[in-house]
């Protein structure tokens, strides 16, 4: 078996320019400003020709934190509760005051009706015995998905009481 050789090659160059794999990167799927950041650097990119690149994709519209943060409340918040959110567009390096005015169109209604679409969906899956029962296993999974135990709380209620009514015409 030979062995491994631990010395690196120096990394070539990039081809083409920030500009040109900045647009490639968004082609594909929107980014946040860091997250394209850390890419075009991670690709071998300098300094200042990454950040002529990000003003210049400011500039005509194809990096936009404030759009990509919203696009991603509307995406992922029929799956994840606020705090979730928050956390996910936190670590996408997205600005907190961003944050909270993509959070602020995903309202009280609505997060109780994704919580409520997903514990319906547990529910299905596996129907829990006693309200205990809903809220220990339901609830947890819904408190660990980024929502508010008292938003839990209430989409298991809601689920239970579903449940005990007739389903009848």
């Amino acid at each position: 078996m030979a062995p491994r050789s631990s010395s690196r090659r120096p990394k070539a160059p990039p081809s083409g320019t920030a500009l040109d794999a900045g647009l490639r990167l968004l082609g594909r799927r929107a980014h946040s400003r860091v997250e394209l950041l850390l890419k075009l650097t991670r690709r071998g990119f300098e300094g200042p020709a990454i950040r002529q690149a990000l003003k210049r994709l400011e500039e005509l519209g194809y990096l936009d934190d404030r759009a990509f943060a919203s696009s991603f409340v509307r995406r992922r918040g029929s799956v994840r509760g606020p705090r979730a959110l928050s956390a996910e567009l936190a670590a996408r390096g997205v600005d907190r005051s961003e944050v909270d005015t993509a959070l602020a169109v995903f309202g009280p209604d609505e997060q109780l009706a994704a919580a409520t679409h997903i514990a319906e969906r547990l529910y299905a899956a596996k129907p829990a015995l006693s309200r205990q029962e809903m809220l220990d296993r339901i609830g947890t999974k819904l408190v660990r998905r980024g929502f508010s135990m008292a938003l839990a709380r209430a989409a298991c209620m809601s689920v239970l009481a579903g449940a005990a009514s007739p389903t009848g015409s």
